[in-house]
């Protein structure tokens, strides 16, 4: 399900990709230009001349023309009128791209890999990649998509010859590491490692192909090169696990290197490596970067003690050590955190929870509430929630303090029942709340009003109503987030 929704993003992404490429072949740049130039102005006569000339393109008789009309009715706003011509393109050209990407997602929906291929072959027969142009570096990805989950599919029920058959179908270069990642994750799942060490490898080396603008500085070429660091960390570790250790210390140490900020997963990896080759100082020092920057977890912690037992001769003065890094970090991060400290009115919102009954941000006044804005197809949020587990668990008898968990942004045609299904999975204690699209509007009222540009997105609101802290993103350390949450908390109620 989780590579379906990826998939399905993808696919959103890629229409968008398309549209603007048709947009330049099927008008001069004039044209283009002129339409531009109309978006960005404010004269009331301009307006009416781009509605105009949209009318006239969503007339038109072939399908960029109506795509193109699509993508500028969306620019302004109208995302009605752009959703409603991209459904029409789907019925007036049947064997157009829309039509050829709608038709692509029951396969998504196929249980097992021969359903999967049977309607990857059926699609295909009706929509021939031979049909389409292959002009530009995003032009097969519809089918590469589906090419990719087929492989996943056979890889996950281990049948080798056919998931490395369709990996090589694959055909959009770019997007080549993040197919064999997949396939790499389907392998290791099963624990055939072999083929998981293999495909790790390919999706390294495609990354590594495109690092440094080797094959250019487009976004399709960043966004390969952005998962060169991940990726080898990821071959690394299989190394390890396969016992490869002097091979696994090259990769780690070039993913630690390439790395642009901590990150404690690959340093303690990088330890883990380094204590297999009996090299004890250089694997205590890859993990004291850890400790001292608070991102430590129980196991991290663990070996570090082992290792100053080991280095030191004995564990005498690792308490008094340990306790004035932790003071150190702690009073780095309330510096920090008093620079970011911010005074503003929070938004106020009713909102309905997961069983119907409507909350007010409003019933919490006097109180510090917490706003965790999510997703359920959102895989840094969902990443971020044992570490808020972790929070919502420390402040439960906490009746100052209150976490409100609002779901937003859905992409399922039930997102309560996704919602609901995904917490009740997960044995979350959460309060979530339902910001559902608006049907006029097609936004999300609540996380508009907090101007969100990205999740997870927190907010810590003070007693008063005033918004004091903004978190973006999650890094990955459970314990870190729990230590500034903490620490906001705290500042937030002194202004109370």
């Amino acid at each position: 399900m989780k590579f379906l929704k990826i998939i399905c993003a993808l696919m959103f992404l890629t229409i968008a990709v398309n549209v603007a490429h048709a947009q330049k072949k099927i008008m001069p740049d004039t044209t283009t230009q002129y339409l531009n130039r109309l978006v960005a102005s404010k004269d009331s006569s301009d307006k009416q001349l781009l509605r105009a000339k949209l009318v006239e393109l969503a007339e038109g008789n072939t399908e960029k023309l109506v795509l193109t009309a699509a993508n500028y009715y969306y620019k302004i706003g109208d995302v009605k009128q752009s959703e409603k011509l991209y459904k029409d393109a789907e019925v007036r050209f049947p064997l157009g791209t829309q039509a050829r990407g709608a038709g692509s997602k029951g396969i998504y929906e196929m249980k097992t890999a021969a359903e999967a291929e049977a309607a990857y072959k059926a699609w295909v027969k009706k929509f021939p990649p031979e049909n389409y142009e292959n002009t530009e570096v995003s032009s097969r990805l519809d089918y590469d998509y589906v090419r990719s989950l087929v492989a996943n599919k056979f890889a996950a029920e281990k049948n080798i010859a056919k998931a490395n058959a369709y990996a090589k179908m694959l055909e959009v270069d770019f997007w080549k590491g993040n197919a064999y990642s997949g396939l790499t994750s389907a392998f290791y799942k099963n624990g055939d490692l072999v083929n998981a060490e293999i495909y790790a490898k390919m999706a390294m080396d495609n990354a590594f192909s495109y690092i440094d603008g080797k094959k250019g500085n487009e976004n399709w070429a960043k966004f390969s090169a952005s998962g060169y660091p991940g990726l080898t960390s990821t071959y690394a570790n299989i190394l390890y696990e396969r016992k490869k250790y002097d091979e696994a210390l090259k990769y780690s140490e070039m993913a630690y290197k390439n790395s642009k900020n901590l990150n404690p997963k690959l340093n303690y990896r990088y330890a883990q490596i380094l204590m297999g080759l009996k090299r004890d100082q250089e694997a205590y020092d890859k993990l004291e970067e850890v400790v001292k920057a608070g991102k430590a977890d129980p196991a991290m912690a663990a070996d570090f003690k082992k290792l100053y037992v080991k280095l030191k001769g004995s564990e005498a003065g690792f308490n008094e050590y340990a306790s004035a890094i932790r003071k150190s970090y702690l009073d780095a991060l309330s510096k920090k955190l008093k620079k970011e400290m911010v005074t503003e009115p929070a938004a106020t919102f009713t909102l309905t929870d997961l069983d119907g009954k409507q909350v007010s941000l409003a019933d919490y006044k006097g109180k510090i509430v917490i706003l965790d804005f999510w997703a359920t197809w959102c895989g840094p949020c969902k990443a971020s929630f044992p570490a808020m587990q972790m929070a919502v668990d420390k402040y439960k008898d906490d009746a100052n303090v209150k976490f409100l968990f609002i779901h937003t942004w859905e992409r399922e045609a039930n997102p309560t029942a996704d919602a609901t299904a995904f917490i009740k999975n997960m044995k979350y204690s959460f309060e979530v709340l339902m910001d559902i699209k608006d049907a006029q509007t097609k936004k999300n009222k609540v996380v508009s009003s907090y101007n969100v540009i990205g999740i997870p997105a927190k907010f810590v609101i003070d007693g008063a109503g005033n918004i004091r802290f903004k978190l973006t993103g999650f890094d990955g350390s459970n314990e870190a987030a729990v230590d500034e949450l903490t620490m906001m908390i705290d500042m937030a109620k002194a202004k109370s």
